[in-house]
């Protein structure tokens, strides 16, 4: 008997990432903010936060707590059949090695449709060039959106250019459409508190804003399922070499 196709919806997603290395200061800074280190899956004790209630605090940073202290690079996805995560993260692995480290100029503190996140203080070419490749480059490992996927992305309204992309990419928010974010909160819709959580945050990260941020790796990010945190796969350094952890799962796939 032939082997039922699992829903997409079942299956692992991998997304390529930006993430700061375990040992540098902005990996520590945003990991206890968020309150997960995505290199371990370790959970770590928020700090608390005087006029803002821990529960609040949870709830502010629990969408980006679920997915790890990143920048996409390319967005999730499940792999198409016939592709393994060997393959996947080998091909990642190369591709890796051909591209070259720069620093992003500088970050700042930004928000970007109620989200509050470190964003380039101005367009990085190299950021946006190497984002672009990553999209092209591994869209062969993609599996298709479904229906639902689209209806779903559709919902959050999108403009005939996004849809196009949606369509081709799978993602609407990819090429000239992509902007390099590494989320801190989930969307803030009371401005006083938006406001109060900004200064908060200009506090946290005021060692790392107007500063050059390096980006030396390439990281593989998995999501095991729905819901489930994603975390640090594999992580390749741009032009050659590699540190990945030492429990993947695919070095005995």
């Amino acid at each position: 008997m032939s082997e039922i196709a699992k829903p997409a919806t079942t299956l692992p997603r991998y997304a390529l990432y930006y993430a700061p290395r375990a040992g540098e200061g902005l990996a520590s800074a945003a990991n206890h903010w968020l309150g997960r280190n995505a290199e371990t899956g370790e959970a770590l004790t928020m700090r608390l936060v005087s006029g803002i209630a821990s529960e609040r605090l949870a709830e502010i940073t629990a969408e980006p707590r679920l997915y790890g202290f990143h920048g996409t690079l390319k967005a999730p996805i499940a792999l198409a059949d016939g592709v393994s995560e060997r393959e996947f993260v080998d091909a990642v692995g190369r591709f890796a090695g051909a591209e070259r480290a720069f620093a992003v100029p500088a970050v700042v503190l930004g928000d970007l449709a109620g989200f509050l996140a470190l964003l380039p203080a101005r367009r990085c070419t190299e950021l946006h060039e190497l984002a672009d490749r990553c999209v092209v480059e591994f869209d062969e490992f993609r599996r298709p959106a479904d229906d639902a996927e689209l209806v779903r992305r559709r919902a959050n309204g999108l403009t005939s250019r996004q849809d196009e992309l949606l369509a081709r990419w799978g993602y609407p928010y990819v090429l000239e459409e992509w902007r390099f974010h590494l989320t801190l909160t989930g969307r803030l819709t009371d401005p006083v508190e938006r406001s109060t959580i900004a200064a908060l945050l200009r506090q946290r990260f005021a060692g790392f804003l107007d500063r050059p941020l390096a980006v030396s790796d390439l990281c593989v990010f998995r999501q095991p399922a729905p819901n489930r945190p994603f975390t640090v796969l594999a992580r390749f350094r741009l032009g050659g070499g590699r540190r990945v952890r030492a429990d993947e799962v695919w070095r005995a796939a």
